[in-house]
């Protein structure tokens, strides 16, 4: 099991991404506990006015919105039931087991995993410190439900091959297919959950994947120097199609100013999966001689790996990024290390694919003795030295080399 603890602003857009889920027959509300009454005639409104109850006994408390995620490996196989018990014993461990929360089965991924939402700010206007929650109380509670309720471990050996919490199902937005607002909230949520990424130029790339691109806006615009974004959904050719959005318009508020603590906590989240990115880089590279940089940039997408060449105007290729799907993680190819450079990589290509042979088939004994005999059929005399090289030469023998010598030197005189 893997639990993802985030800090929000907008209670409102919390809820609003989980019902959202729920109306598209993609979540179901699983849980719902410290609300009164029967939570299934709820409306988001009177969802949302429960947790306002308390967040405004603290005026102070902004960032007050709780977001958690808990991902569970495929291996293992949970009821409704079952869930429920995981959920609310992960919640007492943190210590929100007195706040209300709310608890949303989400089906829109591989692997089960459940969103829940709460506040924390107390019934006396206390607020809940979250400081460090993940390694002070999170980690822990994993690694005792794990051995409580048999899951798959986050951390071991028995981790499953294809977990690595992979990231939401996420529908490639369309420009006309869906609301523009919608459909660029949910993809930015999700890769800002699910990706670790340390710059501006990282989270774009893997928006991209999804038709989505964060912008700066021109240079001398107010919202460039207050540190704001505006996200467009993309064409096939990269191209902003339909009306921007504001970044605070959207659940989480991304803006540059906000993203930018991303970027720091990330710094240390993606470093565990920086060899293992290596490595499957080297292994592409093992497997052929004089490799193309089509067949590399091809060969590691089927590991769910993908590249991308960073090129000016005139076409000279200044960068590399790989965004690692597997790992949901984004590395420039410096940060790798000194080969994994643009320059370096493109040095390394070669402009055939030659696949190298490993393991090349032992040649049979029965051949190998039938080809010495032939060559030994072929050169008697180097036969007959070789067996009277074992055998120490006799007195007469030495007289009559010493007798060639004699004419040799006589020869040359």
């Amino acid at each position: 099991m893997v639990a993802r603890f985030v800090n929000g602003k907008n209670i409102r857009g919390m809820l609003h991404y989980n019902e959202n889920k729920v109306t598209k027959g993609e979540a179901r509300l699983l849980l719902a506990s410290g609300f009164a009454g029967d939570i299934s005639q709820f409306s988001l409104e009177q969802k949302l006015k429960r947790f306002e109850q308390l967040t405004i006994l603290n005026s102070r408390v902004k960032t007050n919105a709780i977001h958690i995620s808990l991902n569970f490996d495929p291996q293992d196989k949970l009821n409704a039931e079952k869930l429920q018990l995981i959920s609310m014993a992960y919640m007492e461990r943190i210590g929100f087991s007195d706040q209300p929360y709310l608890v949303y089965q989400h089906t829109d991924a591989a692997h089960t995993h459940v969103h829940i939402a709460t506040v924390n700010v107390q019934s006396d206007g206390r607020r809940i410190d979250t400081h460090g929650i993940g390694w002070r109380l999170s980690e822990p509670a994993r690694q005792a439900l794990e051995k409580e309720y048999d899951l798959v471990e986050a951390k071991g050996k028995t981790l499953s091959d294809r977990f690595t919490i992979k990231p939401a199902a996420i529908e490639k937005a369309h420009y006309g297919k869906t609301p523009t607002k919608r459909v660029i909230t949910q993809v930015v949520s999700a890769v800002i959950q699910d990706y670790r990424f340390t710059s501006l130029a990282e989270f774009n790339a893997v928006l991209r994947q999804f038709n989505v691109v964060a912008d700066l806006g021109g240079e001398q615009t107010v919202m460039r120097k207050k540190g704001g974004l505006l996200y467009s959904l993309i064409d096939g050719k990269g191209r902003q199609v339909g009306v921007p959005i504001k970044a605070s318009a959207i659940y989480n508020k991304p803006t540059l100013v906000n993203l930018q603590k991303e970027f720091e906590r990330n710094q240390g989240r993606r470093r565990q999966y920086r060899e293992p990115l290596k490595k499957a880089i080297e292994q592409v590279f093992k497997n052929h001689n004089g490799l193309t940089k089509n067949t590399f940039v091809r060969e590691l997408r089927e590991r769910n790996i993908t590249v991308l060449f960073r090129s000016n105007a005139q076409g000279f290729t200044y960068g590399v990024t790989f965004i690692d799907n597997r790992n949901r993680t984004v590395f420039n190819g410096s940060d790798l290390g000194k080969g994994y450079g643009a320059n370096a990589l493109l040095e390394r290509f070669g402009s055939v694919d030659k696949p190298r042979c490993l393991s090349p088939s032992p040649i049979p004994a029965s051949q190998f003795k039938e080809e010495a005999e032939q060559q030994l059929r072929w050169i008697p005399r180097l036969s007959v030295v070789s067996n009277q090289a074992q055998v120490a030469p006799s007195v007469g023998r030495k007289k009559k080399r010493r007798k060639d010598k004699q004419q040799d030197q006589g020869l040359n005189l």
